[in-house]
């Protein structure tokens, strides 16, 4: 019933994705993180203020939705149903992720540099005035190959186990992350909480993203498989987030291309290490190849882990 529910969740997103028309829950956990950062991130014990902070933001947001799914199982098993089907494809990203995408790959196809530098400033942190092509699509791949994870796998990875309610605790660690995990005199101590708990909830579904990239993804890099894998490996390593490393390596050997390099934040230059071995530049085409591996690792990881779950399950029953 759980693997019917997330499919069904999967494709609604994919069809319908997010309305904009309406409010998305992100923005309300967003405003009770910003609650508790105004009132706590002072004085003395940040770092135990931050923890506070993210412990209540997660239990929170757990307990509402537990308690919008128990209401609507008052109801109908039906009802509860179709509630959590729209919980679980609300914290899914498949459809917003591509159409971010696909606006920067719009606007080079049309030879609009500027329009695709200010678009995706909308989704990468790094200064974008003035990149040129390759940069561009080395953004908007990197952008996707994580959140692939970030914004797909992950939540169905939680879905799976636990629901809508493990997609929303998911989505508050993931929020949390967001807003006040930076290395900064500012969130410093008291996001330090929060991206660690980020980077543990991450850990298991960006190695398994990976892999599936690395193994269920067209190959169009010159390297056979073994080659791949110890590529990936070594270069999984070398990203400053323990996890993302494992979405843009695999990405960059499957396309055989090279991702990572100089980035500029406002102002300051920064090196990100490569991943991946070039055989190719990076082109607009790869936008779309980018995307073509969301698609396809979304259908495989949900399928994976779906049987995965259930044989677990059926074992211990």
């Amino acid at each position: 019933m759980k693997l019917v529910i997330v499919c069904v969740a999967i494709l609604l997103d994919r069809i319908i994705g997010d309305p904009r028309s309406l409010p998305h829950p992100v923005m309300w956990i967003g405003k009770l993180i910003s609650f508790f950062e105004h009132r706590l991130n002072h004085g003395a014990a940040r770092f135990v203020k931050g923890a506070v902070t993210a412990v209540l933001v997660v239990s929170i947001t757990g307990f509402v939705v537990w308690l919008l799914i128990y209401l609507a199982g008052l109801v109908s098993i039906w009802f509860a149903a179709i509630i959590e089907i729209i919980l679980i494809a609300i914290a899914i990203a498949q459809k917003s992720l591509k159409d971010a995408a696909m606006v920067v790959y719009e606007a080079l196809k049309q030879g609009d540099m500027q329009e695709a530098r200010t678009k995706l400033g909308w989704i990468v942190g790094r200064d974008t005035a003035h990149l040129e092509e390759p940069e561009i699509v080395r953004g908007v791949v990197e952008t996707v190959s994580e959140n692939t994870s970030d914004g797909i796998t992950a939540p169905i990875f939680y879905a799976l186990l636990f629901g809508a309610t493990g997609v929303w605790v998911y989505k508050a660690i993931n929020t949390l992350d967001s807003m006040i995990a930076y290395r900064n005199e500012r969130y410093g101590e008291f996001g330090h909480f929060a991206a660690k708990l980020d980077d543990i909830a991450n850990f298991i579904p960006s190695r398994i993203t990976g892999l599936c990239i690395l193994c269920l993804t067209k190959n169009e890099g010159p390297f056979t498989w073994k080659e791949r894998l110890r590529y990936w490996l070594r270069d999984a390593k070398k990203h400053p987030s323990p996890n993302s490393g494992y979405l843009e390596a695999a990405t960059a050997l499957q396309l055989g291309i090279r991702l990572g390099g100089e980035n500029t934040y406002q102002g300051k230059t920064s090196f990100r290490a490569y991943m991946g071995e070039p055989s190719v530049e990076l082109k607009q085409e790869h936008i779309l190849r980018s995307i073509q591996h969301l698609y396809s690792v979304t259908i495989f990881f949900t399928l994976l882990m779906g049987g995965l779950f259930y044989a677990i399950s059926c074992t211990w029953s």
